[in-house]
């Protein structure tokens, strides 16, 4: 084991003239006074006490028949394995378990194996100076032997990298071959095959950054909701198995272990894992919370069946990025029957929005522009939904709700769909402006929890009813999905004033776009009155 696979550890090995480990210099070895430390090795499988670590494992093997050295070189590959096989064994040997040199690398794979069993283990200090079983190391008792051998590993380890990287330029030199002599076959005027599109890649990329996870965590109303619901139902969570789908710096995780949860999985496809792991691990829940990274639909579960689902899936206008199909999958994979999903609840709201201020502000600023006619601007202005967090005062006529999702019983083909809505205007306005639509998220502690398709979050625990809720909409404090605004092109024709109690109905219709399927495209018909229809697409990217 190299040196530098090692961090924060150093050897207290004597460095004598002559050494071979003069062959390095200076540069990044640390050398202690072994006269001046004294250290207790603690027998892996009894209480006996030793000087050195050496005769400790000389224990092990003639007494108990365990030989250590060999164990760790055939079930190790880096330090960290070091760390949880000495982990493992002692957690073993306290739980009053057998330990045999049968132990597979299986045994001790969960993380919580990276968390010392016993205060300043000697022997974990030492890890990295122990050698491996060559042949060299069992006939040579020379001193100076175990830094040879250590030095013979880093060589090996820089051999095994050399080679990862001339396999991975060979498999490189033959694809590009393969494909040349391919394309010689088929001629100058084969068509060519179209890439598939990886709609995947960037969406998870970009959930590898600080940002964005920054403005998630700082949203209250959102991170809030969730650890409320998890600490005000702590018998819910306690001795059970969690889910955490899209875990992210791992807060839910966090949250759900803290209730007293048996045990959480936290899933992630992008390396933000990396940064969950360590949080969990900080924060001392390594032995309960165990990370994985991959799609929930590839990744395999350490159990069978989970009793709660917890994930933050919603997108902007509730299933922009489509992440509730996976949470889906994983709720008719891994859900027992008697699960909670949390949240439990969703309920889509749209309204009619009058906003002259946005308009003259971001659309008829293109008329003049220090005195130039700049209305080419215009051009696709409206063809995209934007999401911007609305005034209550631009909101002109009543919210409908369109549709409520139930997590329990959802299914996927139910995510595209057309749905009639109406409305009544409450003010009058010069022009329609356009229409926003936003969601309500419910937290119910029973499956058996109705929530009522028109329920409205803000007045949920208002009204003293169970669970909790929040909203996305232009009447509450702005959270970071704010609202999805489709502006209406106006630009083409006068747009008409109209009254207060003027009657507006249409269609509204969510679906995915064939060449994004993280994407989301909505589209609205709408009448005034019952008379003549409108319509309009836009598209959320």
């Amino acid at each position: 084991m190299s040196k530098s696979a090692a961090p924060g550890y150093a050897g207290s090995s004597s460095s004598s003239e002559g050494s071979v480990t003069d062959l390095k210099g200076d540069e990044g070895w640390l050398d202690a006074e072994e006269d001046l430390i004294e250290e207790n090795f603690i027998s892996l499988l009894d209480d006996e006490v030793f000087s050195d670590v050496k005769s400790m494992l000389e224990h092990c093997k003639n007494k108990h028949n365990f030989d250590f050295l060999e164990v760790r070189q055939r079930v190790v590959s880096d330090f960290y394995d070091n760390i949880k096989l000495v982990n493992y064994i002692r957690s073993c040997i306290h739980s009053g378990l057998p330990v045999t040199s049968d132990i597979s690398k299986a045994s001790f794979a969960d993380d919580k194996f990276l968390k010392p069993v016993l205060e300043d283990d000697a022997l974990l200090i030492a890890l990295d100076e122990l050698p491996e079983v060559t042949n060299e190391v069992a006939t040579s008792g020379a001193e100076g032997s175990t830094n040879l051998v250590s030095l013979v590993s880093e060589l090996e380890e820089e051999l095994r990298c050399m080679q990862n990287q001339f396999d991975k330029y060979r498999n490189s030199v033959e694809e590009t071959l393969n494909e040349r002599w391919n394309d010689k076959l088929k001629g100058p005027d084969a068509p060519k095959e179209e890439e598939k599109r990886d709609d995947d890649s960037h969406y998870f990329s970009s959930y590898s950054y600080n940002e964005i996870h920054e403005v998630m965590l700082k949203d209250t109303i959102r991170t809030d909701a969730y650890r409320d619901f998890i600490y005000n139902n702590k018998s819910f969570f306690a001795g059970k198995v969690v889910l955490d789908v899209g875990c992210g710096t791992g807060i839910l995780s966090m949250f759900c272990a803290k209730a007293g949860a048996a045990r959480v999985i936290a899933v992630d496809n992008s390396a933000i894992i990396d940064k969950a792991r360590e949080n969990i691990f900080n924060n001392g829940f390594a032995d309960k919370i165990t990370c994985l990274r991959g799609k929930v639909e590839e990744v395999i579960l350490p159990v069978d069946k989970v009793d709660i689902i917890v994930s933050e899936w919603m997108g902007y206008c509730l299933l922009y990025e489509a992440m509730l199909d996976s949470v889906i999958w994983a709720r008719d994979k891994y859900l027992k029957p008697d699960g909670l999903m949390v949240p439990s609840h969703m309920n889509l709201w749209v309204a009619p929005v009058a906003d002259p201020d946005y308009i003259s502000d971001h659309i008829a600023f293109w008329r003049d522009v220090y005195g130039f006619d700049m209305k080419a601007m215009q051009a696709g202005i409206h063809d995209d939904a934007q999401v911007l967090n609305m005034p209550s005062s631009t909101v002109c006529g009543e919210p409908f709700p369109f549709l409520q999702l139930s997590l329990h019983s959802t299914i996927i083909k139910d995510l595209v769909f057309k749905r009639k809505w109406e409305t009544k205007l409450t003010k009058d306005i010069d022009a329609l402006d356009g229409f926003i639509i936003w969601f309500d998220s419910f937290f119910m502690p029973s499956r058996d929890d109705k929530v009522p398709e028109d329920a409205k979050a803000e007045d949920w625990e208002k009204s003293g009813k169970q669970g909790v809720a929040f909203t996305t909409g232009p009447m509450a404090k702005e959270t970071h999905w704010k609202q999805g605004v489709m502006l209406i092109d106006n630009t083409k024709e006068r747009p008409a004033a109209l009254k207060e109690g003027t009657d507006l109905a249409g269609e509204l219709e969510y679906a995915v776009p064939e060449d994004n399927s993280r994407a989301l495209n909505v589209s609205l018909t709408w009448k005034v009155n019952a008379e003549k229809e409108n319509s309009q697409f836009w598209k959320m990217r």
